[in-house]
């Protein structure tokens, strides 16, 4: 059975009034721990490894995940119970995020890190706000009462005393969001909706009296030849820290493109590219080219001022032998397309998508392993501070990632937003859009390049920015 979501437009102050207004309340939280707490199997310390270790000064995911049901008080208490044991049984199989973060500090003044799996527990927090789905979905500008919806804002990953999985879950007026928010250095984007995928599969089926998911993750930790674990790093522990990072007030909008406009940009992209090549661009890179291009001209640079694309690019299938397909760890990698401005603009979408091209197609397995022998030469843990930037792009995510078949028990989302972490200029989330076939960017940038962007029409021909009703099952 379909059923139309449909949203009147809000009035100009309606965002100014919500933010100022609306609050969100802790109803309670909780200690959550995997069922069977007691297993040996689950009392280990696992090493982090180089991939795992590169993350140990940024800060925790936060993805979060909108639902458009409605519950009485009675029933609530029911769901609340239901996401809550269903967490328990889940971390039964993702035991390392009941865990906590341990730094070990040696003698010779180098340190290392590993989870101390002890079973301390994951927390669980269920909230409520005055807030409608409308409230969420309808503003061009994604609303900041979004990042009042999780926990572990400024949280970095070295930081032992924070558990490593935190839930929140708030009621809406007419709908719930569940926001979470783990440990970077634990998983990477791969492994954490790996974890969701398989919470809401436990929850679904039957409220947590099952015990199964579908693919059980895989916790080995694999270095390079000629390294152990513990990875000693040559610093003491102290150099970690970091100083708070507080994003700067930009904003953030998701634009969303149907897969005839992404089929337009990459014919566009390969028709236009004098690459041997060229047919090897993929719709991905050819979109990131487009986006690319589009908020370099509205940045208005010197033509001769370098900009550049970091793409996230995994390393699991990159490894010889490749990682298991379900491996539970971060194993992701920074791929850097450089042009100048006004080359990259002048060139067009053909060039800079072989740019992109180029950078992922030479992350190959031998590419992956220069990568990391030449880290492992000169180790550097970038915190969030040193990826600030007015001129380059920085992306994470993936649209392959299952966000949308997260059902719970209710339906699947009505959309996934992302916390207040990770929030810098220039910073993209790709995902998958909540119609099938769409991909979508979400973008942190300054307010005038947002509105230069609607001034492109090369680039808002092939964007949307507000979805039209869709059918839900």
């Amino acid at each position: 059975m379909f059923r139309l979501l449909t949203f009147d437009l809000p009035h100009h102050h309606h965002r100014a009034t919500l933010e100022k207004e609306t609050k969100v309340r802790q109803i309670s939280s909780h200690k959550v721990l995997p069922t069977c707490n007691t297993n040996t199997d689950h009392n280990q310390r696992i090493e982090l490894n180089h991939t795992d270790l590169r993350s140990l000064r940024r800060l925790y995911i936060q993805r979060g995940l909108l639902f458009d049901r409605r519950w009485k008080q009675e029933e609530m208490k029911q769901v609340i119970s239901q996401l809550k044991s269903s967490l328990s049984r889940t971390l039964d199989y993702f035991f390392p995020l009941a865990g906590r973060m341990t730094i070990t500090q040696h003698d010779d003044a180098t340190f290392s890190a590993y989870i101390n799996c002890n079973s301390a527990g994951a927390e669980f927090i269920h909230a409520e706000a005055d807030v409608t789905l409308a409230d969420i979905l309808q503003p061009t500008y994604v609303p900041h009462i979004v990042y009042s919806f999780f926990t572990m804002d400024n949280v970095p990953n070295y930081d032992g005393s924070k558990p490593l999985l935190s839930i929140k879950v708030t009621e809406l007026i007419d709908g719930l969001f569940i926001g979470c928010s783990i440990n970077h250095a634990v998983c990477d984007g791969t492994s954490f909706w790996h974890f969701m995928n398989s919470w809401s599969e436990i929850c679904r089926g039957g409220g947590g009296l099952t015990n199964h998911i579908s693919q059980p993750p895989s916790f080995e930790r694999r270095c390079l030849a000629g390294t152990e674990l513990p990875i000693r790093f040559p610093f003491p522990a102290h150099e970690l820290f970091t100083k708070p990072y507080y994003p700067p007030p930009l904003e953030q909008r998701i634009f969303h493109f149907t897969p005839e406009s992404i089929a337009n940009i990459k014919a566009k992209a390969i028709s236009t590219s004098h690459e041997i090549n060229a047919h090897k661009i993929s719709s991905l890179q050819a979109l990131l080219a487009h986006f690319w291009i589009a908020v370099t001209k509205a940045r208005r640079l010197d033509p001769d001022e370098e900009t550049n694309v970091q793409i996230a690019i995994g390393n699991r299938a990159r490894m010889d032998p490749p990682l298991p397909d379900f491996y539970f760890g971060s194993s992701v990698l920074t791929g850097i397309a450089t042009a100048k401005a006004g080359q990259l603009v002048d060139e067009g979408l053909g060039w800079g998508a072989s740019l992109l091209n180029q950078v992922i197609t030479s992350h190959d397995v031998q590419g992956v392993q220069r990568y990391w022998e030449n880290w492992f030469k000169k180790p550097v843990l970038q915190s969030t501070h040193d990826l600030i930037s007015t001129t380059n792009l920085r992306t994470g995510s993936s649209p392959s990632f299952n966000i949308y078949g997260n059902d719970f028990g209710w339906g699947r989302p009505l959309a996934m937003r992302c916390g207040r972490t990770y929030k810098y200029e220039g910073k993209l989330s790709i995902d998958p859009g909540p119609v099938q076939g769409y991909t979508c960017i979400d973008a942190y940038l300054p307010i005038e390049i947002f509105r230069a962007l609607d001034n492109d029409p090369v680039f808002m021909d092939q964007a949307i920015t507000h979805l039209p009703p869709f059918p839900r099952v």
